[in-house]
């Protein structure tokens, strides 16, 4: 938590901008919301599979007590 805040810190809004334009000029504006669905579509499947990852778990556990 405390390095969180440490690196945290020092980016202020006027950095987060920059890295905004920056990111807006490597990419291009057709391509940004392209990688922003990718980015969205990674995240859900991260999810979803750390949920079944869970439900295997307690599956198991429910097993392993019969």
């Amino acid at each position: 938590m405390i390095l969180q805040t440490i690196f945290l810190g020092f980016v202020g809004p006027w950095q987060w901008i920059i890295i905004g334009l920056a990111i807006l000029l490597l990419f291009g504006g057709k391509k940004l919301p392209e990688l922003m669905k990718g980015l969205g579509t990674g995240i859900k499947e991260f999810k979803n599979a750390t949920a079944s990852e869970d439900e295997d778990k307690e599956d198991k556990e429910k097993e392993n007590k019969k």
